[in-house]
């Protein structure tokens, strides 16, 4: 995504680049530091960045904690704040996901990941369903980063998964290539997710965060993605497979 959350210019990390250049000031919880263990909690980008730390720890609860309450503290933020949306997909929490990136859709219209994430908590939240989810699906409105606007059209359903690595391919050089195919698996891995096929989902997980490994935040969600569904959980997600 292209749109930064403002008291952070900076140090937004962009969907489609990599981790930003200014350095996040990770608050470890096993750092040994009095600040670092005590941050202030009336600060928003200390929250803030803490919150990334948790959810790249795959810590989604805790991340949540803190940019719950970075949203609160500074609401008129919160339409960017598409970290937290990601988040709540990861915790459950799809009502608030899709209200997340409907919001986040009003600063940032062009963006095909945010149609992308605003789907796929719809399919899971509370009567929703994959027919559903494209009936709301936001249209392509010319993302030109590669491979999406064929994720786009597989989301909508009008091309098939083996055409979004195609494109990832013929659209690539060697500099980028590794780059492109991380984000059609990453794509891939949740389409297929939505669709409760948790066999492909897996695989296709498994290739963005391991075999097209990039540190960039959207490889991170890979990795992330990758270790949670690898961690068998008594309230992990149920395939939902509604069409």
């Amino acid at each position: 995504m292209s749109v930064e959350f403002p008291f952070l210019k900076g140090e937004r990390p962009q969907m489609r680049l990599f981790l930003p250049v200014l350095p996040l000031v990770f608050l470890s919880l096993s750092a040994t530091s009095q600040e670092a263990d005590k941050p202030n909690q009336d600060d928003p980008a200390l929250l803030n960045r803490r919150g990334t730390e948790h959810f790249f720890a795959g810590r989604i609860k805790e991340s949540l904690q803190d940019w719950d309450r970075v949203v609160k503290m500074v609401p008129q933020q919160a339409p960017y704040h598409w970290q937290r949306g990601i988040s709540l997909y990861y915790a459950d929490r799809y009502q608030d996901g899709v209200a997340q990136f409907e919001s986040h859709q009003t600063v940032n219209g062009r963006d095909v990941e945010n149609a992308v994430w605003h789907f796929l908590c719809a399919v899971r939240a509370k009567g929703g369903s994959v027919k559903e989810a494209r009936k709301n699906f936001y249209p392509f409105a010319g993302d030109g980063r590669v491979p999406l606007e064929e994720v786009h059209a597989l989301f909508k359903g009008t091309v098939k998964p083996e055409q979004v690595i195609a494109a990832a391919k013929a659209k690539s050089n060697q500099a980028n290539l590794r780059n492109h195919l991380c984000y059609a698996h990453l794509y891939l891995g949740l389409y297929f997710e939505a669709l409760g096929n948790e066999k492909k989902s897996a695989a296709h997980m498994k290739k963005a965060a391991i075999d097209y490994k990039m540190d960039h935040y959207m490889g991170k969600v890979a990795q992330v993605h990758h270790k949670l569904r690898s961690t068998p959980k008594a309230d992990s997600p149920k395939p939902i497979g509604k069409k």
